[in-house]
Order: C-alpha cells, then sequence, then structure tokens
C-alpha cells in the first residue's frame, strides 16, 4: 500500500502499516496468536538471534505482524521517525520512555501540568532509582535558566490535559538541544494527525493509544515514537522490562486508526461549538481551549497544530458541591477517567493538588469535558439543563 507521492494524514491514517508483506492479500492485517515462533532447523534458530527488528519472527513477546503493522503505521505519521515501541498502556510508555535515557543521578525536567501519573511516576519510582524530578512552569519562556549540568532529559505535555497550557515546543527543543537534552512530549491530546512532534524538536513523541488512536474504549495501550538516535536504547529498554502488547488490542487499535481522521474532525467541531456556547453561559467563569482565540496560548496552537481533539475545561461558578450536581444532572455525559471514545464524559478536577510551582488559584471549580460524538444539540441541550439544575440546588 505505500506510495512514492507524499500522502495527507487522512490518507496516512487508511494506508500506513498496510504494506503487503505484512497484511497479505487482505485489507485488514490479520491476528496472529503466538507465543512460540518455531523454526526448521537448529541454524535457522541461531539466525533468528540476529536482527532485533520488526519483521523478524523471535518469540511472541517481539511481536508478530499484527503489532508490526500497527507500529509502523504510527511511525509512518510522525515524518522522521525512525520506529515505534508499543506498551500496554500510556503510563508504561511514559515510563519505558523515561527509563531509556535516565539513570541514576539525573535530572528530569517535568512540566507541572503534566498528567499526573508521569508526576507519581517520577516522585515515587524514578525517585527511589535516583533520578531527582525538577517541575517547571509551563508557560516559562526562559528555558535555559531550567537546565543544570545534570539534566538529561525534559517531559513535556502541550496541551496541558487538565488546565491546557499550550508550550513553545520548538522553543524548548532549540534550548534543550545546545545541552544535548533529550525532550519527551505526550501527544495524545491532539495525536499526530493534528500535530507531529519530532518535525518541531521533539525526540521522543508519546501517546496514549488508549484515546483517540484506538478510539472506542475498549483497548489500554501506549506507544513511543523516535528517531534512530535513540530508537535501540528505546527498543532495548522494552524488551529489558517484558514490555509488549497483545495481538488482538494491536488489531482493534489498527482498527480505529483508520478513522481517526473522520473522528478527530468531528470531536474537533462539536468540543469547538460546545466550548463558544459555554462562553456565553452566566455560571462559566472561563474556558479553557487552545482554539479559542481568547485562550492563552492560542497563538502557538494557531502556528503548531492543524487542529484541535475534543478534549477541554472550563470553569463553574459554584462551589465544589454545585458543580457535584451539574455533573451529576447530566444525561449524556458519563463521569469517569480517560477520554478519546466516542461517549462524551464529564470531570470535575482539582489542579491545585498536582502542582509543586505555579499554583491554581481559579475561584470556582474546573470541570474537564471530553466531547464525544453524539449530536452537539442534544450535548449542549444536555449541559443546558444541567446548568439549571445546579442553580436549583436539584
Amino acid at each position: 500500500m505505500s506510495s512514492k507521492k507524499p500522502q495527507k494524514p487522512a490518507t496516512k491514517t487508511v494506508t500506513a502499516g498496510r504494506r503487503s508483506a505484512l497484511t497479505g492479500p487482505v485489507v485488514n492485517v490479520p491476528v496472529w496468536r503466538a507465543s512460540t515462533h518455531l523454526y526448521e532447523n537448529v541454524a535457522a534458530l541461531e539466525a533468528g538471534k540476529s536482527g532485533n527488528q520488526d519483521g523478524r519472527f523471535f518469540y511472541g513477546r517481539r511481536g508478530s505482524p499484527t503489532q508490526w503493522s500497527l507500529a509502523e503505521a504510527l511511525t509512518e505519521m510522525e515524518p522522521g521517525a525512525h520506529g515505534t515501541m508499543l506498551y500496554p498502556s500510556g503510563v508504561a510508555a511514559i515510563a519505558c520512555a523515561l527509563l531509556s535515557v535516565l539513570k541514576s543521578g539525573d535530572v528530569l525536567l517535568m512540566t507541572d501540568n503534566a498528567y499526573d501519573p508521569s508526576r507519581s511516576l517520577a516522585d515515587g519510582f524514578l525517585k527511589r532509582f535516583g533520578v531527582e524530578t525538577r517541575y517547571f512552569d509551563p508557560l516559562s519562556t526562559d528555558y535555559d535558566t531550567l537546565f543544570c549540568d545534570h539534566t538529561m532529559a525534559i517531559l513535556l505535555e502541550s496541551p496541558g490535559s487538565l488546565t491546557f497550557e499550550m508550550q513553545d515546543i520548538p522553543a524548548i527543543c532549540a534550548a534543550a538541544k545546545k545541552r544535548n537534552i533529550v525532550t519527551l512530549l505526550d501527544n495524545t491530546w491532539a495525536t499526530p494527525y493534528f500535530h507531529t512532534a519530532l518535525d518541531k524538536g521533539i525526540d521522543m513523541a508519546i501517546l496514549s493509544c488508549t484515546k483517540y488512536i484506538v478510539g472506542h474504549s475498549d483497548v489500554m495501550m501506549g506507544s513511543v515514537t523516535t528517531h534512530e538516535k535513540y530508537w535501540t536504547k528505546l527498543r532495548q529498554t522494552a524488551q529489558q522490562l517484558g514490555q509488549t502488547v497483545s495481538p488482538d488490542d494491536a488489531y482493534l487499535a489498527s482498527r480505529g486508526l483508520r478513522t481517526l481522521s473522520m473522528r478527530m474532525k468531528a470531536h474537533e467541531a462539536s468540543a469547538l461549538q460546545i466550548a463558544k456556547w459555554l462562553q456565553t453561559q452566566a455560571d462559566v467563569a472561563g474556558v479553557f481551549h487552545p482554539a479559542l482565540p481568547e485562550c492563552p496560548g492560542h497563538d502557538i496552537w494557531k502556528r503548531d497544530f492543524t487542529g484541535a481533539s475534543g478534549l477541554f475545561s472550563f470553569i463553574h461558578k459554584g462551589d465544589a458541591t454545585t458543580a457535584a450536581t451539574f455533573v451529576d444532572a447530566l444525561e449524556l455525559f458519563g463521569i469517569g477517567y480517560s477520554w478519546g471514545g466516542f461517549e462524551s464524559l464529564a470531570l470535575p478536577v482539582q489542579p491545585e493538588k498536582y502542582r509543586s510551582v505555579v499554583s491554581w488559584d481559579e475561584e470556582g471549580t474546573l470541570i474537564r469535558l471530553q466531547i464525544g460524538l453524539e449530536d452537539t444539540d442534544d450535548l449542549i441541550a444536555d449541559l443546558d439543563q444541567a446548568f439549571t439544575a445546579a442553580r436549583s440546588g436539584a
């Protein structure tokens, strides 16, 4: 299915990873369920030990065409990428990416708006093994002052998945590269469909594929895509830690990928319409959506991104009890973690619990919305009746 002509992102989501060598004479790559790969003789067994790369059978933990196809597809979506490793969750992907570039005595810089499990990993596991984590203001522009002689890596998240600050990724990467500091980005919010990370200077682009890549809330998976410089170390670390994904999960993720372009456009359009509607509501003190011109960081989003996903947040003017009444009154929005599936979700969040450097002191209660694929008018009507219920204390 490969083509010499440049393909636009929507086309790549359909064609990537579908070489006939992997799929055979069918549209979808088959599900290869196998732990043991058999060899014809001892000579073939010995030959199989060389060439640790996708496309060569060795043992089930290293994958089969089902996993290789998905990894290849994600690699093709990031210009300049050399390879992609798959993991059983987004947190596993973050952990293995960091462990592949950090050692005892190193300093990790982490944006202060980072995903809570990333912070937990840094403050727990990495700390026990002698890695110091220093948090920094996600809106800082004085990049050189962040680094010290022991800084080896910097983990970014743009936009932040609770408060949606935008970071100047190219500028941060340029400053980091002067010191040979590895740059890692959690790119789950936009996916490579709306934001290619490696061509902005990022060394490792991380996805919780659980979200938009899978798209159906039925598979846990993560991925890390990188260029050749860090590929061997990333691959070795994953294999030494026994990180792998099942062929059935890889198949479902590949199937989700094929509709990514249509789903992302639908999430984007509906979320933006709802965000603009929320701006007009008396009970809303502010809306945090990077595609809104009024949102801080909008200029960075407009420069570096080609679209926006369905995740954003707003401040309900009420206290935690009133906000809980609002969320409980919603009928089309589920209450739950994660996002990126076809269903809409609402989640009251307390960002002040997850900050080390920059305090969160906005009045009101922050509510994060995942806008799914339901009819936008129905979602707005549901939000409207929930505001009414919260005002009446129902």
